[in-house]
């Protein structure tokens, strides 16, 4: 076996790796042993923060198949790193009855997969392998999923249950019996116990993952250090401010840990009961639950516990947990191909593709029903984490890490600042050696030259505007579970809309129906409520065409069927258990109009014998067979028979097109396209009936077995309902204030093409000038290719029918044209989930060109919701989300920004939750990101402005063995940098979105000239003052005994100066140059503080920001105070040179001349709108 092979798992997935084998090397961890010693724990600390270093450093490489430890790493751009322990599990001590082979298959790796005949196959296996197994079966765990060695594919491989491979014939003939105990305990070996864990972390190991963060550790390193050189008090500040940001970050990450625990924990533990080979029935906990166990759903309901199909019965089952939607969905049990006439043998189970059939994990189960003597059953097809709920729990604990322009730049430039440490550290060593300094001094200034350079303050410099961003969140109703996503929320530039409940009325009215006779459209009706219809076959779909049912006494089902049955005023009726068990079949479901609607009906006088005939005067309608709607049909369909009558009824309803296509020719109007096209060009929502009577040979047996396409075909068009999806009134405003910022709109939804585009135009999304072009794309089919059509949505005439080499020049030349004559006329792209899941596979190159024009997806489906989110990132595009929670979650977690309008708990996924149901919370969150993110930039453009300039100061003052004094570093660090971070950081979000987008990255042109300007300027002065105070005639070098307030000179001195004259000033602070680098860097800060403080047009002016301007006038009035009045207290402490008059008066000169230039570079390189005081020409004072 090679050794330096490289497997991949996961192959063609979101989560697909590389995998390297490692054994373990001795002598490889005796030095790493030793250097950690040597290092002080260093090494140790990097090697936790890169695994790639850890293994390689402490191990060999070798093959996947006989490794000790594997290295993954994820194949996206990102190319994370992970380890993991191969483990292995024995199959020596299993409670196995059954043959042997079993488990000697198993020991060569191949149990990755549930055969549908695992003894079998287990007899071939042990032909192949002659070796003697070990009965032990190698593995390693990642991100809460067991990967399996399998010697079959030579890779490691995930255990799959009956979701994938089983056909729908073998889940009846080969697993609807169950489980023997042996096989059990077998499959529950390798499954493990069935429940999603979300274990909540102690504060304790919370707390040291947080403290080894590389910024608390440099931040341990700096409190350290200041401490030895007895710089107490800013090392206190440092130390109280990580505490208050370790607590506080400890505090969000365990009460998230908590909320997900308290979600999964729902169905963590409940008494299900199984039936075995024998028809035994046992009773087992739902964490014994493995996949190919027969449970039986109780009667009065269950949160299901795992992802099971349904092989007999019917449940109600409400599946808010998944789709957000809290609408009772009737599930039916998997249609068995083998009794069906017409047969589907070859068909594979999916749990997608048959969702209507699968009872998944975490949602509840509120009502079965059932035959006599029958019980609700289903099949368990996946547990634990590779349950519907699983996964979405995993795709929470362990998201994708998300890739923002202004972190990585931000790192690049902390890299810049270590490179300038550096510089620093060996400059001081090289003039501390040739100034013959101690060599503890010697360590001590070379190292805090690093602490100046890389300021440890700088993580909470910068999270604090993102808390204040938060905070502002909160009080407009906007929740925010990752507040780092606030931040690239200002960067958003297009925004996907779910259309149902987001831009428009959640509930659908009835505006009318146009029924049809004689294949002709009669005139459209609003009053569908009326004796004249009450007994057509209209009104009779109507009423029994739906998924309605009643809990609890209250009518509950889709919106959708709810208003069409209301519309009717009929009444439904369900049997009772009690009725039920009477009986040896399942009791109909019957609907019946009101007493009020029916002709009245008036017996022989005296005639006692005639009550028998009587009945037909009782109008009702009983609901044989019910096959739900299907999103991939696009329609439902009903068998009913009414009251008396022979033969039954199939009643159908759906999409129009799919209707008409399953009707008789010469039923369906000559004119249904076009009346069709008038309604959903006025934004209805459209739904066509049909109907036709069943053969009398259906009994009612057969129906219960019959497969839905030989009844849902050669039907009778009966004609529309017409239904009515109101735009919210916030829609229209909120969408054009995006479009005037220059942020794109896209319509995803799950209705009708032409409804989507009707909306589109209705809320501004499409301009009335703009047209709209239709993608119809058809997969490969009889040896053809793929193409494309086009068509113009105004008209459903086909643009372009050429095959896919052609197809591609029609959007090219469509989007050239456009540009031609922009003004004019703007080009749309409209497609379904169908042709959009075609053109991904087929039409890889022209998916760009789509992305940047495509504006209404319709039909989309889930999974193809979140595809269009990545399409959309992969060209550029910083993409927001907006839905109601409903199918939306996989997007709203794959967008840069998710919002959910609902706060059920599929809003866990979703990084932003708004309180109030309405998308004016997008306009408002991109201006507070936009906001947060300037800040961000402020902050970090302060704070590396901030370390510049106390570098260079100390860097001037190492050049003659002085430095700032310990007061004066407090009093620049504390009372200066934090309080002006701390305040600079309050602008409030502008009142608008504008045009304008903040930029992403620190690495751009006007950026760097703005930062490099003010650093050359800062220096500049710097040096000048450092310099000039040389020249001047009073001036005198220092040493030990030199008179430090010269009081000969000073009349106006405070006499209680003098007891401190006797005081050495060993470390040569007391000095005319530190003095002037020391009021010269104190003005610098407060300049390049507003200077960096932009307001327009994304933050609110600076002088708005009443926190930040007091502080700024209370520093600069204080500095300006003690400098030109020395007060002998305030000089004593800040260890300041004390000065004559004449010196004061070069200083003000000199404080001027830094200042101006300052501000006027700050006015040429940034263009700030905000024009604060020159504060410092408080009062003339030179003669």
């Amino acid at each position: 076996m090679d050794k330096e092979e490289r497997k991949t798992i996961n192959q063609g997935q979101e989560d697909e790796m590389e995998v390297y084998g490692y054994n373990l090397s001795r002598w490889k961890l005796a030095v790493v042993s030793l250097g950690v010693i040597c290092t002080g724990g260093f090494l140790l600390l990097l090697l936790y923060w890169m695994p790639e270093w850890r293994v390689k450093a402490t191990c060999i490489r070798a093959a996947v198949k006989d490794c000790e430890v594997v290295l993954l790493r994820t194949t996206d751009e990102f190319q994370i790193w992970f380890c993991a322990k191969i483990r292995f599990l024995s199959l020596e001590t299993l409670p196995f009855s059954g043959p042997k082979s079993i488990a000697n298959k198993v020991s060569n790796g191949h149990a990755v997969h549930l055969t549908e005949n695992l003894a079998e196959e287990s007899r071939q296996e042990m032909n192949k392998h002659s070796q003697t197994p070990s009965q032990q079966i190698r593995y390693f765990t990642h991100h809460s999923v067991k990967y399996f060695w399998n010697d079959a594919i030579h890779n490691f491989d995930f255990l799959k249950g009956l979701d994938e491979g089983v056909s729908c014939t073998s889940i009846y003939e080969k697993h609807s019996a169950g489980l023997t105990k042996g096989m059990h305990a077998y499959r529950k070996l390798l499954y493990g116990v069935n429940e999603i864990t979300v274990k909540v972390p102690s504060v304790f190991k919370l707390l040291i993952k947080e403290v080894l963060n590389p910024f608390y550790i440099f931040q341990l390193f700096s409190v350290i250090l200041w401490s030895t050189d007895e710089y107490y008090y800013y090392a206190l500040a440092i130390v109280i401010m990580s505490i208050v940001s370790i607590v506080s970050s400890l505090y969000s990450i365990r009460k998230q840990y908590v909320m997900l625990h308290d979600m999964v924990a729902a169905h963590s533990t409940v008494r299900v009961s199984v039936c075995r080979v024998n028809e035994e029935i046992e009773e087992i906990f739902s964490t014994d639950l493995v996949p190919g166990d027969v449970m039986i759903i109780p009667l009065n309901g269950t949160v299901m516990p795992c992802d099971a199909v349904l092989i007999s019965g019917t449940c109600i089952v409400n599946e808010s947990m998944l789709t957000g939607e809290s609408v009772p969905v009737t599930k039916t049990n998997l249609p068995n191909p083998s009794v069906d006439i017409k047969g589907m043998a070859d068909e594979f189970y999916s749990p997608e593709t048959h969702k209507r059939h699968t009872l998944f994990c975490g949602t509840t189960v509120i009502q079965t029903r059932f035959y006599t003597g029958e019980l609700v059953k289903a099949i368990v097809v996946r547990t634990g984490f590779s349950t519907s709920k699983g996964q979405l729990v995993r795709s929470i604990l362990y998201p994708k890490p998300t890739d923002f322009k202004l972190y990585r730049d931000a790192y690049l430039f902390l890299l810049c600042l270590v490179a300038v440490a550096g510089i620093g550290f060996i400059y001081t060593i090289i003039n501390s050696i040739l100034n013959e300094v101690e060599v503890g001094v010697i360590i001590i200034e070379s190292l805090d030259i690093i602490t100046i350079t890389v300021p440890p303050a700088l993580p909470a410099a910068m999270t604090a505007g993102i808390v204040y961003a938060q905070r502002r969140l909160k009080k407009i109703g906007i929740f925010c579970i990752s507040p780092q996503r606030i931040n690239i929320c200002g960067q958003l530039n297009l925004v996907c809309f779910d259309k149902t409940g987001t831009l428009t009325e959640d509930g659908l009215d009835l505006w009318g129906i146009q029924r049809v006779e004689n294949a002709r459209f009669l005139l459209p009706e609003e009053n569908v409520c009326n004796e004249m219809l009450v007994k057509s076959q209209f009104v009779a779909c109507m009423a029994t065409c739906h998924s309605l049912t009643k809990i609890e006494g209250v009518l509950s089902g889709d919106p959708l069927d709810l208003k069409m049955f209301e519309a009717i005023g009929w009444i439904l009726e369900e049997a009772t258990e009690e009725e039920t068990a009477l009986h040896n079949r399942i009791m109909p479901t019957v609907v019946r109009p009101p007493k009020q609607l029916l002709p009245e009906y008036t017996p022989a006088a005296g005639n006692q014998e005639m009550e028998l005939f009587e009945l037909p005067a009782i109008y009702e309608i009983g609901i044989v067979r019910q096959f739900p709607f299907s999103s991939a049909l696009q329609r439902m369909s009903v068998v009913a028979r009414v009251l008396g009558d022979k033969k039954m009824d199939a009643y159908m309803k759906g999409a129009p097109e799919v209707i008409a296509s399953l009707c008789k020719a010469e039923t369906v109007p000559v004119d249904f396209e076009k009346v069709l096209e008038e309604y959903t060009k006025q934004g209805f929502r459209v739904i066509a009936l049909a109907h036709r009577k069943l053969e009398s040979k259906l009994t009612w047996h057969k129906v219960q077995n019959i497969n839905r396409d030989a009844i849902e075909n050669n039907m009778d068009f009966m004609g529309l309902i017409i239904m009515q999806n109101k735009l919210k009134q916030e829609t229209p405003a909120v969408l054009e204030d995006l479009h005037k910022a220059n942020i794109r709109t896209v319509m995803v939804t799950g209705d009708n093409m032409l409804t989507a585009v009707s909306v589109a135009r209705d809320c501004g999304m499409i301009l009335p000038q703009d047209k709209v072009i239709i993608a119809e794309a058809l997969p490969p089919k009889d040896g053809k290719v793929a193409k494309i059509n086009w068509h113009c949505a105004d008209s459903l005439t086909q643009c372009s029918n050429s095959p896919a080499a052609d197809s591609e020049a029609i959007p090219i030349k469509l989007v050239h044209d456009s540009l031609e004559d922009l003004q004019l006329t703007r080009y749309h792209f409209a497609m379904n989930g169908k042709s959009f899941s075609v053109i991904l596979e087929h039409f890889q190159d022209l998916v760009p060109k789509l992305m940047l024009h495509g504006t209404v997806f319709a039909r989309m489906a889930p999974d193809q919701k979140t595809q269009l989110v990545e399409a959309l990132q992969n060209v550029d595009y910083f993409v927001g989300m907006c839905g109601d929670g409903a199918n939306d979650c996989g997007a709203l977690k794959r967008a840069h920004g998710g919002i959910s309008l609902s706060e059920l708990e599929a809003s866990v996924a979703s990084p932003f939750t708004s309180k109030t149901p309405s998308i004016s919370c997008v306009p408002n969150l991109i201006r507070e990101g936009r906001a947060a993110l300037m800040t961000s930039f402020c902050v970090f453009k302060f704070m590396a402005l901030y370390s510049i300039i106390q570098y260079f100061s100390v860097t001037l003052l190492y050049s003659i063995l002085s430095n700032l004094g310990d007061f004066q570093f407090l009093f620049i660090d504390l009372a200066i940098i934090l309080v002006v971070v701390f305040t600079m950081s309050l602008n409030p979000a502008w009142k608008e979105l504008v045009a304008q987008r903040p930029p992403s990255g620190l690495i751009s042109g006007a950026l760097l000239f703005s930062v490099l300007s003010q650093i050359i300027i800062c220096i500049g002065f710097q040096s000048l003052g450092f310099f000039w105070v040389k020249q001047q005639p009073w001036y005198e070098v220092w040493h030990p005994h030199s008179d430090a307030c010269n009081t000969t000179r000073s009349l106006y001195w405070n006499s209680s100066h003098l007891d401190n004259e006797t005081e050495l000033d060993t470390r040569n602070i007391q000095n005319y140059e530190n003095t002037t680098v020391f009021f010269i860097s104190s003005f610098q800060y407060l300049i390049v503080a507003i200077a960096f403080s932009k307001g327009k047009p994304f933050r609110q002016p600076c002088y708005k920001n009443y926190f930040f301007v007091v502080s700024v006038i209370m520093l600069y009035v204080f500095i300006l105070f003690i400098m030109l009045h020395p007060v002998a207290s305030i000089d004593q402490v800040l260890q300041r040179r004390c000065v004559s008059y004449s010196t004061v008066r070069v200083k003000w000169i000199m404080c001027e001349d830094s200042v101006c230039p300052i501000s006027v570079a700050y006015n040429h390189a940034h263009h700030c709108c905000c024009q604060c005081p020159r504060l410092y020409h408080g009062g003339e004072l030179l003669p």
